[in-house]
């Protein structure tokens, strides 16, 4: 990554909390600030003005971009970075670099997990044997619902959603997806519309990022479409879900069951959803092992790292394609 020597004197900024492996990896080659949460308020003018970098996780909006005048990079700790204005910084030329592929197979496992707490109901049967009710009451009832015969819609079929369908392919449940455009080589069904996809399959896994497209989709109507049957299942962002519609569905026996790690106002849950029998309820857990959490600060690190001393982050997201040239100018990668 060439000299880190040249970058000691580079000034970072960290706002509120982040993983600790964070600023042990930077505190050696950088001259880390430190301040309460992103507010342009904590930081005078004069202070503000030798900041070069930023590591977050969580937002960092406008305000801060527009506070920082010799910002150049956002290192943002999470595959979603919506809480970043990434158009703010864009305007600028300052690049966002997000943690893709390291969490893949956590949120992946955690999601098939999810699935089969919610379909075989395990947490219960497991409550039911602390409770001592086996010894009293005999065996856990059948649960009605099983993953055989069924066909799971994928909503969203990027890299985390690529790695469930590998993962479902093992349980022999038939595959399909909804994305804007359908991705080249891949074997599954497409459908063109969410309502469709609803439609045409039973067990529903959204795994789409927070944008204005993605806001409360997944309604009455898309779960009506799923049907009786239906299993929902949701680890991408609980901005997705119409939680109002989704308890209402479980109650009335629109759908079967539902199973979620993300809600839309975190951490606060529906008190709706938690009377539910038929909801499994975790609290954001898909990506949250010691090992992945590790491997997302270290891509944190290794971004500032790159940009530094190479001129180029490793992981800069779409709508910032920028390197560093001599000088700190920036030009576009495209």
């Amino acid at each position: 990554m060439g000299d880190l020597a040249m970058v000691a004197k580079t000034r970072l900024l960290v706002p509120g909390t982040i993983r600790e492996r964070v600023l042990d990896r930077l505190k050696d080659t950088f001259d880390v600030v430190r301040i309460e949460r992103a507010d342009p308020a904590l930081l005078a003018r004069s202070e503000a003005a030798t900041i070069s970098g930023v590591a977050i996780s969580g937002g960092f909006g406008a305000a801060m971009i527009e506070h920082l005048p010799a910002l150049e990079i956002i290192a943002s700790f999470g595959v979603g970075y919506d809480g970043v204005d990434v158009a703010a910084a864009a305007a600028r030329g300052i690049t966002v670099t997000n943690t893709p592929d390291v969490l893949n197979d956590e949120v992946a496992d955690t999601t098939i997990g999810l699935l089969l707490n919610t379909v075989r109901r395990f947490p219960q049967a497991e409550a039911w044997l602390r409770e001592g009710r086996w010894v009293r009451e005999g065996a856990f009832p059948l649960t009605p619902l099983s993953l055989r015969g069924r066909k799971a819609g994928i909503y969203g079929l990027g890299r985390i959603g690529m790695a469930i369908a590998e993962r479902l392919k093992g349980f022999g449940i038939e595959i399909a997806y909804h994305t804007r455009r359908p991705r080249e080589g891949v074997p599954f069904a497409y459908y063109p519309s969410l309502a469709e996809l609803a439609e045409a399959v039973d067990i529903l896994i959204a795994i789409v990022p927070k944008t204005a497209e993605t806001h409360r989709t997944i309604d009455a109507h898309i779960l009506r479409a799923l049907g009786p049957d239906g299993v929902l299942i949701n680890v991408g962002r609980g901005w997705t879900v119409d939680e109002d519609a989704l308890a209402t569905a479980l109650k009335d026996g629109v759908i079967a069951a539902a199973g979620l790690d993300v809600f839309y106002d975190e951490p606060n849950v529906p008190q709706a959803l938690l009377d539910l029998p038929n909801v499994s309820l975790l609290p954001h857990v898909a990506s949250a092992s010691v090992a992945t959490r590790d491997a997302m600060a270290d891509l944190v690190a290794d971004n500032l790292f790159a940009w530094f001393a190479r001129g180029a982050a490793l992981t800069p997201v779409p709508e910032t394609p920028f390197t560093r040239k001599a000088g700190n100018g920036l030009e576009s990668l495209r």
